[in-house]
């Protein structure tokens, strides 16, 4: 059967018909994505600032926002599958370790330990996390509407110098206040002998979760930093191959 030119430009205006759809169908969900996440980052906000301005104190507040906190941030997991199918080019590993170390201290130190639900380096984390967050999904959100007011880029690649340096300092404190509680309960742990024949010690995994910190944090701030040099003054980063 003869194959004419005219068919092959009917099947690539489909195939290009079929992306620009993909593309626009990426487009539209990762907008709603973005401005849902920012809603409920600013609810969050809001209840965290009603709680102080009520109680005038920080006891109970965790307690006050943690299933809307336990929502959103394992709700962020969605952003893993959109690295691993290919709608945001971002590395799948950084985006996992990233959006688990956060469920993590959600769900298996905090949420797991009432003790230390009050300790003044989890409203740290959480101050932190509430500004990085509403920051981080409003550039998103105005970027893929390509109306991006110069202030959130800004605050985008700025405020981070301060705020990811105090999260860490945050959450490794929140992580040391909680290593007693771990040893004396001996939670998330497993003894030998038993019919398993495993051992797990969650203390000593706590202390290896604080000792990746050393490597991580650096990694991730100095990226950050590159990416600042980029957007905000046009410099051109060539990245070294390992």
């Amino acid at each position: 059967m003869a194959y004419s030119e005219e068919d092959g430009t009917v099947e690539e205006k489909e195939n290009n018909n079929k992306k620009k759809t993909k593309s626009a169908l990426a487009t539209a969900w990762l907008t709603f994505y973005n401005i849902a996440m920012t809603a409920g980052w600013l609810v969050l906000a809001m209840a965290m600032i009603r709680f102080y301005i009520q109680k005038g104190t920080r006891k109970g507040l965790y307690r006050s926002i943690a299933r809307t906190l336990k929502f959103f941030q394992t709700f962020a997991l969605v952003e893993v599958g959109h690295c691993a199918i290919g709608i945001v080019r971002t590395s799948v590993i950084v985006t996992g370790v990233q959006v688990c170390s956060r469920i993590f201290m959600v769900w298996f130190i905090t949420n797991s330990i009432r003790q230390i639900q009050n300790e003044e380096s989890v409203i740290l984390f959480l101050v932190v996390w509430t500004i990085t967050e509403i920051t981080r999904y409003s550039y998103y959100t105005f970027n893929l509407l390509h109306h991006l007011p110069y202030f959130i880029k800004w605050a985008r690649y700025n405020l981070f110098i301060v705020l990811y340096p105090l999260g860490v300092a945050g959450e490794l404190l929140t992580i040391y206040a909680a290593l007693p509680f771990v040893r004396r309960s001996g939670m998330y742990s497993m003894r030998l002998p038993n019919k398993y024949n495993v051992s797990f010690d969650y203390y000593y995994c706590l202390i290896i979760a604080m000792l990746s910190y050393i490597p991580l944090f650096p990694q991730l701030f100095f990226h950050m930093l590159r990416q600042r040099r980029r957007v905000l003054h046009g410099e051109v980063i060539v990245e070294k191959d390992d």
